[in-house]
């Protein structure tokens, strides 16, 4: 579905994706594993068309996408849910939700609206309260079903379990399976390293923009290198 070949990206003069390859397949749960500042919300920001790249190639369902513009990169299929949940706190859950479908799916908004509250009974019971006044739990929640509005093919998760309570962050990687279950593919781009491979197909993990390590979820799982570098084991 996703073929992501040498991409080198970055600020300014500094490359921070230093030659990215990796793919993502149909129906599958891939996991982008590191630590704070070494590429992963750069990533996504790249395969989202915020940041145009300097080297490489990202292929979408055979269709090349390098350096398209986001709203280009919405209609093919693909939508970010990005880090920190960027929800509009001065509109409604409501008005929020309908933002997901502006560019894809406008004309099946309504179901897909009652899908989403379907999923989320919580942000059913808010549709007309400010998503600033939201708890972070529901923020999430809100910003996951904007993405979905959208009817992506692609869902890119950063760090969907920042910031939330234990309980939570179970809920949120419940619902990431949940999701998959129902044929998405998806891209989860976390710190949360044993339940993120515990819902994953396959990882790799980002150090310094390269991939250090990748494989199966259960694989990557019983590496000792990364068991001793993220783990402490």
């Amino acid at each position: 579905m996703l073929e992501i070949s040498g991409i080198k990206a970055g600020y300014g003069p500094v490359n921070v994706l230093q030659g990215i390859t990796m793919s993502i397949a149909d129906g599958e749960i891939v996991a982008v594993l590191g630590s704070n500042g070494v590429g992963k919300s750069t990533l996504n920001n790249v395969v989202s068309g915020i940041i145009k790249p300097r080297e490489g190639k990202i292929r979408f369902e055979d269709n090349d996408i390098t350096g398209h513009p986001p709203r280009s990169i919405v209609e093919v299929g693909i939508s970010q849910v990005p880090e920190g949940r960027r929800v509009f706190p001065n509109l409604s859950v409501k008005e929020n939700l309908e933002l997901g479908a502006f560019r894809r799916a406008r004309e099946r908004m309504r179901a897909n609206f009652e899908r989403i509250c379907d999923i989320f009974p919580r942000l059913r019971e808010r549709l007309d309260q400010l998503a600033g006044t939201l708890s972070g739990g529901e923020q999430q929640m809100l910003a996951i079903g904007r993405g979905l509005m959208a009817e992506p093919k692609l869902l890119i998760l950063d760090e969907p379990s920042l910031g939330l309570s234990p309980i939570m962050v179970e809920e949120m990687f419940n619902l990431v399976q949940r999701i998959n279950r129902e044929g998405l593919a998806i891209l989860l781009v976390e710190q949360n390293v044993v339940q993120s491979l515990g819902v994953a197909t396959r990882a790799y993990v980002l150090e310094q923009g390269r991939f250090a390590l990748e494989g199966s979820a259960a694989d990557m799982l019983a590496d000792p290198r990364l068991r001793q570098t993220y783990l402490g084991l």
